[in-house]
């Protein structure tokens, strides 16, 4: 791996992770692991229906298992007072107020929970649960319910889409994507203590412990500060912890029910339905060119899957507006309620969807045209500035992301028409596609503490979710400072700890990196201040004009003026130096567009006899600005990657429309890429900083890793075989007879 004329070493120890040691040692405590006294433990019973209302619950036989401390049900439960009545249900924006209703959405709404000593009674207990209901018509096919769904505007239209009629070569085709779901390795889990009538500590897997903190202060109506979220160590998100989920409400009632600490963890099977998912999608596109390659215009028209009891839009045809020049455009959008939980964000969410089409499209334009998908792409790229709000780009390299993975993946090797490349049973293809995300940055909060022997603590309530925000911190600390990196410690992941925003969206370190820089200036100011009690060449210093080491605080002028650390905290009698700042977007974002971007190529083979596909190279280059922990982005990229080839390949959740329920809700039966399934993924860098997103210049990867992943696959399977493949996964039945 490596970016441009650089490479580097994915084993090098100076980028190592600040977590990897607890991490593979076991030190490290996940949301399930961490030790309270006196807990207990909770199990969800989940509906045996989709659709219907609760007549009764039939708990006597549970109540018998030894063990049991409670079971609560929506007829004896705690009452939660943001979910006091139906307005207030409406305004918590919860989604599913569990406990707090008798009607039943989706197969395996939890019904009731039971609480006990040791989790195998409360295992037992719940399944000896029963329930007696009143049935209605449950619909959980999503291609059988789309078509009675109509379709709306979605955002405003550019131009005149008849236009497109006049274009010298279209493509019109339609486009389908099974659900997927996001499958982190760690389940998710929270344990819950009542401190006190009105202080809540929780244990708790998540992408943002503030945003918990919140959720449940105005759920309970106590202060925030008397909840205390911890959520230090994330075995994998995706996007499945960016909202709070019934079942940690659950957990927090169980331990209000019975006056002890609970633990609630979710099966893999209760996963597939309680932390959200990927919808289902039907897209169409149309898309017209002149006969130079120049886009006259793109017609989008997109649905998807959401629950009947909250709407989720996934935001499929945004993508649409960002990339490309389009003069006339329309996109419309459509949701099709479902009996089946709430989809969520899963990475790249939206777009990852929508650029399946969008680019699928253009590549089978550009054989229409005879002309080469590069340069197809390189014409019509929107470099200048937002093709949808006329800002212009603060910086936008996509076009030598292009160029890069073109040289990378030996691209002139490629041929021109399909079918070409032979080796026995197998058809040799390439395939390229783009994505594009939006660079976001939110206001953040960083503290440091610094010690009499040079060494600091950073700290932000922001979790890392495996991104590397706490290496990248580290990393920015240390060339802010000077300070060595052994003496630069990070803690995350707390809500005691100065506020930040959720780790997802591709803006974690956005928003975190300016907030280390801001509280750097802040801890040299304040250093600068006792310095000037010993040297009046400190006053008024900025703190660009400060330097510091491992031991000590000088000014960047001849004679250095330098003062040891030691020194000023015993003229001041210090014990620990403690400072706290922050940091956020602000006029820039009236002034430029901000966006990350990349590349995807690949070099696969397809066997005429069995229809598999093998992913022989796969190359993926990103803009991200200044790239500040290089394995740590690497990572970024070549996990989104694989989950690309997830998407393209295998990846379906499937339902049953006559017992409306999920088939497969287990790793034996939902398939997704393991390391055989992927070759190593080439990962390279522009490099080259924003000047004006924040102040170390970086922008988010963790989404344009995925954004055109498998449309780069679907494209090279067409050069491969020449068959064009619109419905994702694209499994070896549809390859043999596509």
């Amino acid at each position: 791996m490596g970016f441009f004329d650089e490479t580097f070493d994915l084993m090098a120890p100076n980028d190592r992770r600040v977590e990897g040691v607890a991490k593979v040692t076991g030190a490290g405590k996940y949301a399930a692991e961490y030790k309270v006294d006196g807990l207990c433990h909770a199990v969800l019973v989940g509906s045996t229906i989709a659709a219907g209302t609760i007549k009764n619950i039939n708990v006597d036989n549970a109540k018998q298992v030894s063990g049991i401390l409670d079971i609560v049900t929506h007829l004896n439960k705690p009452l939660v007072p943001g979910l006091a009545d139906e307005a207030k249900i409406k305004e918590a924006r919860l989604g599913l107020a569990i406990f707090h209703t008798d009607k039943i959405f989706f197969k395996g709404q939890p019904i009731a929970m039971v609480i006990a000593e040791t989790l195998e009674d409360a295992t037992y207990a719940a399944s000896l649960i029963t329930a007696e209901y009143e049935k209605t018509d449950a619909h959980v096919d999503f291609d059988a319910a789309l078509k009675k769904v109509p379709l709306t505007p979605a955002g405003k239209e550019r131009g005149n889409i008849e236009t497109l009629n006049k274009a010298t070569q279209t493509v019109e085709a339609e486009y389908n994507i099974k659900a997927e779901v996001h499958n982190p390795m760690e389940m998710h889990a929270t344990i819950a203590e009542w401190k006190a009538d009105d202080k809540l500590k929780l244990f708790d897997k998540n992408q943002g412990v503030n945003s918990v903190q919140r959720t449940f202060a105005k759920l309970f109506n106590i202060p925030t500060d008397n909840i205390e979220v911890i959520s230090e160590f994330v075995g994998g998100g995706f996007g499945s912890g960016l909202r709070v989920w019934p079942h940690a409400l659950a957990c927090i009632m169980a331990a209000k029910q019975v006056k002890r600490p609970v633990k609630l963890m979710l099966t893999r099977p209760q996963m597939f339905y309680s932390v959200g998912y990927r919808p289902a999608a039907w897209q169409k596109i149309k898309l017209g060119a002149n006969s130079d390659g120049k886009f006259v215009g793109i017609h989008h028209q997109a649905k998807n899957g959401t629950s009947v009891y909250e709407n989720f839009n996934e935001g499929i045809t945004r993508v649409t507006r960002l990339i490309y020049h389009f003069d006339n455009l329309k996109t419309e959008a459509a949701t099709v309620p479902l009996n089946l939980s709430t989809p969520t964000w899963m990475r790249g969410p939206g777009d990852c969807t929508g650029d399946f089409a969008i680019e699928s499209a253009i590549d089978e334009l550009s054989y229409k045209l005879n002309m080469d998908p590069v340069a197809l792409r390189m014409k019509n790229l929107a470099l200048d500035k937002h093709p949808d709000n006329g800002m212009p780009w603060s910086t936008n390299y996509i076009n030598e992301c292009i160029e890069k993975g073109a040289q990378m993946i030996g691209w002139k090797d490629r041929k021109p028409a399909h079918s070409q490349t032979i080796d026995g049973d197998w058809s040799i293809g390439y395939g390229m596609a783009v994505g594009a995300w939006n660079a976001g940055r939110g206001n953040a909060s960083a503290g440091i503490q610094m010690q009499k022997d040079g060494a600091i603590i950073v700290q932000t309530a922001m979790t890392d979710i495996g991104t590397g925000t706490g290496v990248s911190m580290q990393n920015i600390a240390h060339e802010q400072t000077g300070i060595s990196k052994s003496k630069i410690n990070i803690e995350l992941g707390n809500s005691n700890l100065p506020p930040a925003p959720s780790q997802g969206g591709s803006n974690g370190l956005s928003s975190i990196g300016g907030a280390v820089v801001a509280a750097v200036s802040a801890l040299k100011l304040k250093l600068a201040g006792y310095a000037a009690g010993q040297n009046e060449a400190y006053q008024n210093a900025a703190p660009a004009d400060i330097l510091l080491s491992d031991s000590g605080i000088s000014l960047k002028t001849p004679n250095e003026q330098f003062i040891s650390y030691a020194a000023l905290w015993e003229k001041n009698n210090l014990d620990v130096l403690e400072v706290e700042a922050s940091s956020g977007p602000g006029a820039e974002r009236q002034k430029y567009a901000f966006c990350s971007s990349a590349a995807h190529f690949c070099k696969l083979r397809v066997n005429r006899k069995t229809g598999k596909v093998k992913l022989e190279r796969m190359v993926t280059v990103a803009d991200g600005g200044k790239i500040i922990s290089e394995k740590a982005a690497a990572n970024q990229m070549s996990g989104a990657a694989v989950g690309g080839i997830g998407m393209a390949l295998m990846e379906e959740q499937q339902t049953d429309e006559r017992l409306g329920t999920l088939v497969g809700n287990d790793f034996a039966g939902y398939h997704f890429p393991v390391n055989s399934d992927a070759p190593i993924i080439e990962v390279a860098f522009v490099n080259k900083p924003d000047p004006n997103i924040n102040p170390q210049g970086s922008k988010g990867l963790g989404e344009v890793g995925i954004i055109g992943t498998a449309a780069a696959i679907a494209n090279a399977i067409y050069n491969a075989t020449g068959k064009r493949l619109r419905d994702l996964p694209i499994t070896p039945d549809k390859v043999l007879l596509g």
